[in-house]
């Protein structure tokens, strides 16, 4: 099974990108909807909000009267804090419920309006973001929805900024207007999408192996290669249960402005031996299997190598034990290249350049992180 988180500012067209997913065949989970049942009429959650915010946010017949308590807290950031901490709960034990009752093959799509605000990214294995800049967005809210400009800019403005909402995410499914009478691209994305990376993502992740690694070709450096890599250390330390700096981006592509082969490389540090086996399902189930035959004998160059089941995303995880001397290795020679110049990258591995990173070392006074 592959849970694949999907979200989008009000207004970009996350819903028709869920549609045409339900379509390919993804069992979705939707947020909103789960959010409309914890808290209908008879229901513990209705009693909540009615509780917190009083009989103005209930109609005449007693149900939630939703744009009454939308006028309440989408201009009070406290009082959103408030019904985030009263419905949330509710809907991610019903969420677990439905997750748990997806076929053992499914992609599920978990249609979440707030992932980004909730910080619930790391917790999937893969993240895609429908996009379209907030004119757009408050053009398609106004005309659409039939709200008045500035309650749909106070809509948007309650919610992550595109800059930390497009960090978050792994795919970014561009849903901008286009010119009256084009074709809508977007269904020819979103099945390019589904059959090109979560079919195979999934299947990946059911089967516990890594997707094939592409050829070792070095290409010119990529700017966001650090960003990628970030996303992956906080799955990576989410899953393992440690703190996101026990979890290194290493190898060439940590260095910028260093040509490489397009995979990223991290390297997690964990206290003994035992935890290397120990976090070896939980960073299966995150999207990083283990590499069938890598395991080797501790205090040697890797104590375990596991890789990306993403297709789309090739990755490589090195699990060693903090202290040792793999680990120490690994971070002395990411720190040299960086510090001598990016033209270093080719070299490290090669002959000679383990001596000259330790010499580096003893003159610059460098030591690992503890």
């Amino acid at each position: 099974m592959l849970r694949m988180g999907l979200t989008g500012g009000i207004g970009a067209g996350k819903s028709t990108v869920a549609r045409l997913l339900v379509r390919c065949g993804a069992v979705l989970v939707d947020a909103d909807v789960l959010a409309r049942e914890v808290v209908s009429p008879g229901t513990p959650g209705l009693r909540a909000v009615a509780e917190r915010f009083g009989p103005r946010v209930l109609s005449a017949t007693g149900e939630l009267d939703r744009a009454a308590l939308g006028r309440l807290v989408f201009s009070d950031p406290a009082a959103r804090a408030d019904l985030n901490a009263l419905v949330h709960p509710l809907v991610a034990a019903r969420r677990e419920e439905l997750v748990a009752a997806a076929p053992a093959q499914a992609v599920v799509v978990e249609d979440v309006p707030l992932l980004v605000e909730t910080g619930a990214a790391a917790r999937f294995p893969l993240v895609v973001v429908v996009h379209a800049d907030v004119e757009e967005r408050v053009r398609r809210l106004v005309e659409d929805r039939g709200m008045s400009r500035d309650d749909a800019r106070a809509r948007i403005a309650a919610q992550a900024g595109d800059r930390e909402r497009l960090a978050a995410a792994d795919v970014v499914l561009d849903n901008a207007r286009r010119p009256q009478g084009a074709p809508d691209p977007l269904p020819a994305r979103v099945e390019d999408l589904w059959s090109g990376r979560l079919v195979p993502f999934e299947r990946h992740l059911r089967e516990r192996r890594p997707a094939p690694l592409p050829s070792s070709v070095v290409v010119a450096p990529d700017p966001s290669w650090p960003a990628q890599a970030a996303r992956l250390a906080a799955r990576v330390a989410r899953a393992a249960g440690v703190p996101e700096r026990d979890v290194e981006h290493v190898g060439p592509t940590a260095v910028r402005g260093a040509p490489a082969a397009d995979v990223l490389d991290l390297q997690l540090a964990v206290d003994s031996p035992p935890d290397v086996e120990a976090v070896a399902d939980p960073l299966a189930e995150s999207g990083f299997p283990a590499v069938p035959g890598a395991r080797v004998r501790p205090g040697t160059l890797a104590e375990a190598l596991h890789a990306s089941a993403d297709p789309g995303r090739p990755a490589r995880l090195l699990v060693r034990v903090r202290g040792s001397e793999s680990w120490r290795r690994e971070l002395l020679l990411r720190d040299w290249a960086r510090a001598v110049a990016p033209s270093a990258c080719s070299a490290v591995g090669g002959p000679g350049s383990l001596a000259a990173a330790r010499e580096w070392a003893v003159r610059t006074g460098w030591s690992a992180p503890r």
